[in-house]
């Protein structure tokens, strides 16, 4: 299933680079999606990015000023691999995602610690160093996070799933454990 959604959320996506097109080329496909001012805005640039993974702690909701929804999560992605010495790595890369209007007021409702969640969206830099938020953990060992603008927000985990991580059920039914407390970075 999971492999079917991802080919779905890239065959949506609005241009496609051909993979014949070396990456010194420049882009020729089609931006025919942004009207004229968005393409001269843009400088015919364009991003996207998407990330699955786990939420780390239940989403916070809050309003703007303006009476605008935003809910702020956070996501974990992991990966292990065996380095050259040959021993275990594990690496956990961080994203603070906030979805904004009815989607984030659906984010809020229906996320919680551990759900399962595919995100597309666009990097948002960090406002004092335009890069990721860089910060140590309580080991001493520097880590970053990564700010994204949700545009969709994929629910990825069945009820089942849910349950289970809640103690419902028995096995590990492919769910990571979110990280402890101590460890997500905001």
């Amino acid at each position: 299933m999971f492999k079917n959604l991802v080919s779905e959320v890239v065959a949506h996506l609005p241009w496609q680079l051909p993979a014949s097109q070396a990456a010194d080329e420049p882009f020729e496909g089609d931006v025919s999606h942004l009207n004229a001012v968005q393409q001269k805005e843009n400088g015919m640039s364009y991003q996207k990015l998407v990330v699955v993974g786990n939420l780390g702690r239940d989403p916070e909701m809050r309003y703007t000023p303006g009476g605008q929804a935003v809910t702020n999560f956070s996501v974990a992605t992991n990966r292990q691999y065996t380095n050259s010495n040959g021993e275990k790595v594990k690496e956990t890369v961080w994203f603070r995602i906030s979805a904004w209007g009815r989607q984030a007021e659906t984010c809020n409702q229906y996320l919680k610690t551990g759900s399962r969640v595919l995100v597309e969206g666009r990097m948002t830099p960090d406002k004092e160093s335009g890069g990721p938020r860089v910060w140590t953990r309580q080991d001493g060992t520097p880590a970053a996070s990564y700010e994204v603008t949700a545009d969709r927000v994929v629910f990825l985990s069945t009820r089942g799933e849910e349950d289970q991580y809640e103690g419902g059920g028995g096995g590990g039914g492919g769910m990571q454990e979110p990280m402890e407390e101590d460890e997500i970075p905001f």
